[in-house]
């Protein structure tokens, strides 16, 4: 049986290196809106990375 224990959940993202800040602050509280997230919190760890491509 497969006991999943923590996921994390990587942002591949194109944008300007001046908009980083803004997209790290909305990563940062995306999962408190996000359904799936708020169903498995309890249970699972959730983390995020952001992969930021500089247009």
């Amino acid at each position: 049986m497969l006991v999943v224990k923590r996921i994390t959940t990587t942002f591949h993202l194109a944008a300007d290196e001046k908009d980083r800040e803004t997209i790290e602050r909305v990563l940062g509280v995306y999962a408190d809106s996000c359904p799936v997230a708020q169903s498995i919190k309890d249970s699972i760890e959730i983390t995020s990375k952001l992969d930021l491509a500089a247009k």
